[in-house]
This record gives structure tokens, C-alpha cells and sequence, in this order.
């Protein structure tokens, strides 16, 4: 957004909730909203990566989830305090943007884009493969290239069509849980079905404990936790969007620890007492391996299916987060200007179709080359993914600061416990961070950061000889700060 657009945008209208002058359509409504904010915090990562942490750390994992699952909430609130500040689609970069500098809107922005162009990359490869489960006849390729064609098509239509297609993929998910979880307690309880004679809650302790691999294995499995709710952020993207971002948003953000106690954590205590915590694999399904000892044949197919609309919905939301991102770049000069464009419908299609073109480039560099090399570019999705949370919470910390100074309006959903609550979210991070470089397994993760940040390194002093006013100091967040404080002199919540 521009500093033109950010002035025009703290008026009394804006605070009354009504569209900024961005130029997209409120058209998502609230059941869009909560399926959307739902879907972000369930992934592949509770189908599948459950698996792996299990393995690692036995029973211990509930405690794991419950752990980062707060730490999640801390970054929600922060996220929901900075929102009702100034809700905008460009989220996360229009923060830093303000409040830590132009070069950290600039990192920030195009990092964010990256994080999806990868993470839609390694999606819609997923679901070319999950496919195969049901005919291995179809080529991996032409699944994924249908695919991506498909939800392209989808996001070119209308916001609207996004958002609905992102509450059935958000249904289908949500289903299979609430399923698993009441089979599973039917199981416990009455004790029909092939599991019945030995599922018990006991099962929690009485294999090694709840600790079996010790505190240092629950430690460990941290960063394959974390992983696991990527994309959790991505409601802050709909504010730009929602049809009464005062009203959807907060509602959207406070259902965040009720979504990880019964998606989550619920889910994983039934799992891990129907079936021993000694019973799973790395890359085997918990859910799958659950349904194979209560005896439903069909359970696998269900859960494939499940998995694949998962990643679909994660293709999706990709899809439609780096549009919106590198229009937000380009308003602010920090991107190629043919990104501002928005069609009839009020969509950034050019932006968007770029990003298309890129993940059916890093498909087909996956089909030829699945190698290590793919791999460390895809390991980055996890460190760019988490770059998103710390700026959230330094933005949030930044503008607490100046609220609390009278600099600029209070918001109207404060986080609770801030700024105590940011600085420990902050130190978790930096927890995992050093942890993932102690892991073998997870340690590629860390080898892109460099060789991106060189790359932006290099973006930077190319578009700020070009446009020096972009990165000029003050540009945007300066601006967007001195109308909040005229909108605290009027008396007004900007």
C-alpha cells in the first residue's frame, strides 16, 4: 500500500470497518473466514508429520503440541492486535514496513511470497502423488499440472469462489478429525472393534512412560511441531478482504486454542490410546495406522483422501497469498510495478499468474531432479515460514510501544499479556532455531536462509538505485504513523 493509500485509509470510514483503498472486494464473509482460519492450522503436518514426532518422542508429543500450541495463540494475538490497528491485505510486510523500515517490508514481502511459491510447489507435487494411490496408471506430471491449472482457475474468478472452495477443504479436514476422535472414544470405552480388548488411556504411560525417549527427545521433536502450523498466519492476508474485518477477524483469531485442543491435541490423545506410541513410523500416517488396528480396511483411502485435499487447500491458499503479496511490493515500489494491476473482480491476477508460472517450473524441476538439490530449496518454506511469526511479534512490540506512548491509536483487541507474552513467543523461536541446527535431520533447513538472504541482499541495492525513494527512510511507515497520531488528536481509532 501506498503512503497516499495508508492517509486515505485512517479516516473515520476505514475505523468503522469499511474497505481500505486498496482497491480488492470484502468478499469474505465470515464462515469463509473461520473454515479459512481453521484450514490454516491443520495441514499435512497433523496427517502425516505426526508420524515422525511420535516416533521421537512417545506420549511427551501431547505436551509438544500443547507448548507451541500457546506460543501459537501468543502469535495470533499479536497478529490480531497489529490488524485491528489497520487491517490490509499486505499484512505482515505493510507492519515491518511501519514499524522496523522499509528493507525489513522489502524482506519480509518477498519472503512471505517465496514461502508459498514453494510451499504450493511441494503441494500440488503431494497431491499428484496422493492420486496414485487410487490409479498409478495417471503420470505424476499431468495430475499436477491439472491440479494447478484448476485452483489457477479458481483464484481467477473471484475472491469469493476462493474463500468457498477453502471451506470445503476445511470441512473435509475438520470431519475426518471430529470422526477419528469419536471412533476412537467409542473404541476406548465400549471396547468394540479389533483394538478394543487393549485400547486404553493407559496406553499414555505404561509403554516407557510418558517421557519414554526423555525430556530431551520431547525437545527435539519441537521444530517438527512448529512446522506443523505454518500457514496458521495466513488470516492476517484475508483483513484486506473480510467483509467486517472488526468483527471476523478477532472472532477468527480467539478460536485458536479450542481449534489445537480438539484438532490437535484431542486428536492425538485418542490416537495414542487406541494404538501404542510404539506401534508408529516416520512417514506413516498416525491416523491411517490407528484405522488399521481398529480394523476399518478403508481407513488408508480415507485418510488419502483427506491428505489430498489438504494439500490442495494449502496449494490454494499459496495461490492466492502471493498475489496479493507482490502487488503489496509493487504498490510500495519494492516490486515490478505490472503487479499493481487488478482485474474487473477486483483480483491481482498478474501477480498471481507469476507465481503459478514458478511452482509448475519447481514441479517439473521436481520430476526431473528429485533430488538433493530440490530439497534444500524446498527445506527453506520452514525458516521463511517462521520469519513471518518474528516480524509479527517485533511489529506488535514496535507498536505497542508507541499506543501506549499516545503516538497512535490504541487497538481495539489488545493481546493479553503483551509485550510479556511476544518476548517469550520471540525466545521460543529462537529456542527451535538453535535446536534445528543441533538436529542433523532438521539442519537443512538452515542452509537456504543464507543464499536467499543473499539474493535479497542483491534485489535491494538493485531496486534502491532505481527507486531510492522506495527504501528512503520514513517512506510509508512514517507517513501511516503521523495519520494515526492525527487520528489520536481527533479523538478517533485509526
Amino acid at each position: 500500500m501506498t503512503s497516499v493509500q495508508v492517509d486515505k485509509q485512517h479516516d473515520g470510514n476505514e475505523a468503522a470497518g469499511s474497505a481500505p483503498e486498496e482497491g480488492y472486494q470484502r468478499g469474505l464473509g465470515n464462515r469463509q473466514i473461520q473454515m479459512i482460519a481453521i484450514g490454516g492450522a491443520i495441514g499435512t503436518g497433523l496427517f502425516l508429520g505426526a508420524g515422525k514426532a511420535i516416533s521421537k518422542a512417545g506420549p511427551s508429543i501431547i505436551l509438544a503440541y500443547a507448548i507451541v500450541g500457546l506460543v501459537i495463540f501468543f502469535i495470533m494475538r499479536a497478529l490480531g492486535e497489529l490488524l485491528m490497528y489497520r487491517p490490509v491485505s499486505g499484512s505482515f510486510s505493510e507492519y515491518a514496513r511501519e514499524f522496523l523500515g522499509p528493507f525489513m517490508g522489502f524482506v519480509t514481502g518477498w519472503t512471505y511470497w517465496l514461502f508459498w511459491v514453494v510451499t504450493g510447489i511441494t503441494e500440488v507435487t503431494a497431491a499428484a502423488t496422493y492420486v496414485q494411490y487410487w490409479n498409478k496408471g495417471i503420470p505424476q506430471w499431468a495430475a499436477a499440472l491439472v491440479f494447478t491449472v484448476a485452483l489457477f482457475g479458481i483464484n481467477l474468478i473471484s475472491v469469493k469462489l476462493f474463500g468457498e472452495l477453502e471451506f470445503w477443504f476445511s470441512m473435509v479436514k475438520v470431519t475426518a478429525i471430529i470422526g477419528m476422535i469419536l471412533i476412537g472414544l467409542g473404541v476406548i470405552i465400549l471396547g468394540f472393534s479389533d483394538a478394543g480388548d487393549t485400547a486404553s488411556f493407559s496406553l499414555l504411560w505404561s509403554d516407557g512412560g510418558f517421557f519414554p525417549k526423555g525430556i530431551g527427545g520431547t525437545l527435539m521433536t519441537l521444530q517438527i511441531v512448529m512446522f506443523a502450523f505454518l500457514a496458521v498466519e495466513l488470516v492476517g492476508v484475508t483483513a484486506g478482504e473480510a467483509t467486517n474485518p472488526k468483527k471476523v477477524l478477532p472472532q477468527a483469531i480467539n478460536t485458536v486454542p479450542w481449534r489445537i485442543g480438539l484438532f490437535y491435541i484431542g486428536a492425538l490423545i485418542i490416537i495414542l490410546s487406541v494404538v501404542s506410541w510404539t506401534v508408529f513410523e516416520p512417514g506413516v500416517s498416525p491416523f491411517v495406522a490407528a484405522f488399521a488396528k481398529i480394523g476399518l480396511p478403508a481407513g488408508a483411502g480415507i485418510v488419502n483422501f483427506v491428505v489430498l485435499t489438504a494439500a490442495l487447500s494449502s496449494a490454494n491458499s499459496g495461490m492466492y497469498s502471493t498475489g496479493r503479496m507482490l502487488r503489496d511490493l509493487a504498490l510500495n515500489g519494492q516490486g515490478p510495478k505490472l503487479f499493481t494491476y487488478l482485474s474487473k473482480n477486483g483480483l491481482p491476477t498478474r501477480g498471481t499468474a507469476v507465481s503459478v508460472a514458478m511452482m509448475l517450473v519447481g514441479v517439473w524441476i521436481n520430476y526431473q531432479w528429485p533430488g538433493e538439490a530440490f530439497n534444500y530449496v524446498v527445506s527453506f518454506a520452514t525458516i521463511s515460514g517462521m520469519w513471518a511469526w518474528v516480524v509479527i511479534l517485533l511489529s506488535q512490540l514496535r507498536y505497542r510501544a508507541k499506543a501506549n506512548r499516545g503516538e497512535l491509536p490504541q487497538s481495539e483487541f489488545k493481546a493479553p499479556g503483551a509485550p510479556y507474552t511476544s518476548i517469550f513467543a520471540l525466545a521460543f523461536i529462537a529456542m527451535v532455531v538453535v535446536m534445528m541446527g543441533v538436529d542433523k535431520d532438521a539442519r537443512i533447513s538452515l542452509y537456504a536462509a543464507p543464499v536467499w538472504a543473499l539474493i535479497l541482499g542483491v534485489g535491494y541495492l538493485a531496486l534502491r538505485s532505481r527507486n531510492p525513494d522506495a527504501f528512503a527512510a520514513g517512506k510509508g511507515g512514517d507517513r501511516a504513523g503521523q495519520t494515526g497520531q492525527e487520528a489520536v488528536k481527533r479523538g478517533t481509532k485509526g
